[in-house]
């Protein structure tokens, strides 16, 4: 891939968080850590994606902005979920959703028996591909945030911080 298709994708993954961030009503100072969080995940999907497929490329990117959101909201004072649920709105599988949905139009209305099992075929193929997506979207978000469950957010104590603080 191009780096300017990268760039591109970078900005419009970013964008799209922090659109979904301010309907979403977040405070101001977490808007730029959110941008960054969906870019950077964003772009670990589009770069994992033709190695390991839509679902775990999505699984990745996710874990990435599941585990970032962890050390904005120690720097931000905020809940980890104010950054991540806004920046992995754009991975959500809309188009696999609007061709499943779209399937089962054409399955109610069809009156060819030839066209039923390509149909068929279809829907359910775009109908998995959305239902593993959105589980690994889940997944990768609440994963590192289970791992760290015992402690909020402000007592976790990152290395480079103490050492900082001597």
């Amino acid at each position: 891939m191009d780096v300017t298709i990268f760039i591109e994708k970078w900005i419009w993954f970013g964008t799209a968080a922090v659109g979904f961030a301010i309907i979403f009503n977040v405070p101001t100072r977490t808007l730029i850590p959110t941008f960054l969080m969906a870019s950077i995940g964003g772009v670990a999907k589009l770069l994992f994606l033709p190695y390991t497929g839509i679902v775990f490329s999505t699984l990745i990117g996710c874990m990435v902005i599941g585990l970032l959101s962890i050390f904005a909201a120690h720097f931000k004072h905020s809940p980890p979920f104010i950054f991540a649920i806004p920046a992995v709105i754009p991975m959500v599988p809309g188009s696999f959703a609007y061709y499943t949905m779209k399937g089962f139009i054409k399955l109610a209305y069809n009156t060819n028996p030839d066209d039923f099992v390509p149909i068929l075929y279809d829907t359910v193929t775009n109908g998995s591909k959305t239902l593993f997506v959105l589980m690994a979207i889940t997944l990768g978000v609440y994963a590192p945030m289970l791992l760290t469950r015992k402690e909020s957010a402000k007592q976790i104590k990152i290395p480079l911080l103490k050492k900082a603080k001597k």
